[in-house]
């Protein structure tokens, strides 16, 4: 399974971006626990927000009341809604799929925040 995550841009702090997921060459299982991460410059890579089945969700206290994830395994796509984007949020965004525990990861997207 190949991801392609989209959406990144350059935003003014206080505004929105929904990011986007592909899955190409596979589909999304609904056993799929689907996830985005992001890594800001000089840090580790961190859990933003985690979806399992459906509804089940998890979110990082960062940004927990800012973001929305979602999952649309018809058309294979995981989705990020973020909102009230501020410039510590400046970041390449990663898309996860973990399979039975094997990690499969695309390329990110870049979110750039103003202030």
């Amino acid at each position: 399974v190949q991801l392609q995550a989209s959406g990144g841009g350059l935003v003014q702090a206080g505004g929105s971006l929904r990011l986007s997921c592909a899955a190409q060459g596979g589909r999304i299982l609904s056993s799929d626990r689907l996830g985005w991460y992001r890594e800001a410059p000089g840090k580790q890579r961190e859990l933003v927000a985690r979806i399992t089945g459906d509804t089940n969700t998890a979110y990082t206290d960062s940004m927990k009341g800012r973001v929305i994830i979602s999952r649309d395994n018809t058309p294979n796509t995981v989705f990020l809604q973020m909102h009230i984007l501020q410039p510590e949020d400046t970041a390449v965004y990663y898309c996860n799929l973990d399979r039975w525990g094997i990690d499969f990861w695309g390329k990110g997207t870049l979110v750039t925040v103003s202030s």
